[in-house]
């Protein structure tokens, strides 16, 4: 199963996708739910992982914040690799965010179809939620 999801920059889920299979790609799926769209009628920006590279083509006026990669060819250069490592610093808590939702142990194996699995998500992220603002 593939789910996009935005968090907060506590790592609290604001909003997920509808699920897909998982041989989806990150970009084709952001493509299909129109985020870029969304983020820039918000006035808002993303920070995300490698799997979006290439995605925001507006050089000018980027959405999507994503890290350098190097290849067999190229190398990262030590301010790339400095820019990756503040990135993934700006990202901990979103991954502590998918960490929470992953808990429910229902996640690990539900096998069913990605509308029913949709359903099931959102009223986890809502249980997550209410979890993480009981526990302050």
């Amino acid at each position: 199963m593939h789910v996009l999801a935005l968090t907060d920059e506590r790592g609290r889920m604001i909003w997920i996708s509808a699920a897909r299979h998982g041989r989806t790609h990150d970009i084709t799926a952001a493509r299909r739910d129109r985020i870029l769209a969304h983020l820039r009628a918000a006035g808002l920006g993303a920070l995300a992982d490698l799997g979006f590279l290439g995605l925001d083509d507006d050089a000018d006026d980027p959405v999507i914040v994503t890290g350098f990669k190097a290849t067999r060819a190229r190398k990262l250069t030590p301010a790339e690799k400095e820019a990756n490592r503040i990135l993934a610093a700006g990202r901990a808590p979103v991954e502590h965010g998918f960490a929470h939702l992953k808990n429910w142990r229902i996640l690990t194996k539900l096998r069913t179809d990605p509308a029913r699995a949709t359903h099931l998500l959102r009223a986890l992220i809502v249980l997550t939620n209410l979890d993480a603002a009981t526990a302050k």
